[in-house]
């Protein structure tokens, strides 16, 4: 049995979802209760508020320790804060996703859509203002020393015993300078050349090289709106600043930060990407949920070096379940009912 299988079958059996095989096999029963030495992040990307969502509900039930907006949590592209706003407004009133931003604590990022500029970065006319609107529909308090920094990034942090866990979230928009266009009409960017722009701006770097280097969390998840580790394909990704994707490797190395994985979205599919990389004790893996309420249906593929498993090209949402005991994650991408599209396990 390869690697992958041997993991899908362990985080299905240790985690009791259902599988995803439509066979006469006997499925899983999910567990009632989660174990006291985990912690439950549901998260997802790709949202619009007036298509129907199929998994609030579900997302609900299993009453995650906090949900994260993976970035175009709605789709505005817009200059106009009022439309935009009124977007948040009706997102904040969808069935199950009010019952859900009641109980459970919502986090999380922004992309372009909800930014309001298709692929846009520092150009964007109105990122002030769009900022603001953010902040409100995450429920950051007027009086927080966010309302008066440049960007959303931030830092969360979450405790289960005596071990913890810290979320980083990332701002690839507000400070991100020009894409590089490709000479290939049927492909829409290519790499910048080496040293040339920025994705994170020189404060958010300051402050994520500050935020790694003096962690002692046993997990170190960093969101990310677009992807880290798929280089290959020509859309937005971390690969088109190549200068920082080194500057972020070595940066994960140097500091000895523990259990540090990225959570994507953007792309309308999901993945998960794994990688070995020297002088780090684990692999990295960059775990992809993306749509919410849409996906990319006619995906026909795409070439991802990292990839483990299959993409999967249908709505879904992200389940991270880490043991902070057993120092393991179970990364699983969802469907309605308990089902398991698919499924890793990685030891740290």
């Amino acid at each position: 049995m390869n690697r992958f299988l041997t993991s899908l079958v362990m985080a299905l059996v240790l985690l009791g979802c259902k599988s995803t095989k439509k066979s006469t096999d006997t499925p899983l029963v999910t567990p009632k209760k989660k174990s006291q030495s985990q912690f439950v992040i549901a998260f997802g990307s790709c949202n619009k508020h007036d298509l129907a969502n199929r998994f609030w509900d579900d997302i609900v039930k299993m009453k995650p320790d906090v949900w994260i907006w993976g970035g175009d949590n709605i789709y505005a592209d817009t200059d106009d804060m009022a439309k935009l706003r009124a977007m948040y407004t009706l997102q904040e009133k969808v069935d199950h996703y009010a019952e859900l931003s009641k109980n459970v604590e919502v986090i999380g990022t922004w992309d372009d859509h909800d930014y309001g500029l298709n692929d846009g970065g520092a150009d964007f006319s109105e990122r002030d203002g769009s900022q603001q609107a953010f902040l409100d529909f995450m429920g950051v308090p007027n009086d927080s020393p966010r309302r008066d920094r440049k960007g959303i990034y931030t830092t969360h942090r979450y405790t289960v015993g005596n071990r913890s866990i810290k979320i980083l979230v990332l701002d690839t928009r507000f400070f991100r300078t020009g894409l590089t266009k490709d000479l290939d009409p049927n492909k829409r960017y290519r790499p910048n050349d080496y040293g040339e722009g920025t994705l994170l701006g020189k404060a958010q770097w300051q402050w994520l090289e500050s935020e790694l280097a003096r962690s002692r969390a046993d997990f170190n998840v960093i969101v990310s709106s677009i992807q880290f580790l798929s280089s290959e394909h020509t859309f937005e990704k971390w690969a088109n600043f190549p200068h920082e994707v080194d500057r972020m490797k070595k940066l994960i190395v140097e500091s000895g930060a523990k259990g540090v994985i990225f959570l994507s979205g953007d792309r309308h599919i999901s993945e998960f990407s794994k990688m070995d990389m020297d002088g780090l004790p684990y692999p990295l893996i960059d775990f992809t949920s993306s749509g919410l309420t849409h996906s990319y249906t006619n995906f026909s593929g795409e070439p991802n070096t990292y990839r483990v498993g299959e993409v999967v090209a249908t709505t879904s949402f992200g389940l991270v379940i880490l043991d902070l005991e057993a120092h393991t994650a179970f990364f699983q991408m969802m469907d309605e009912k308990d089902v398991v599209l698919q499924a890793i396990m990685q030891q740290y």
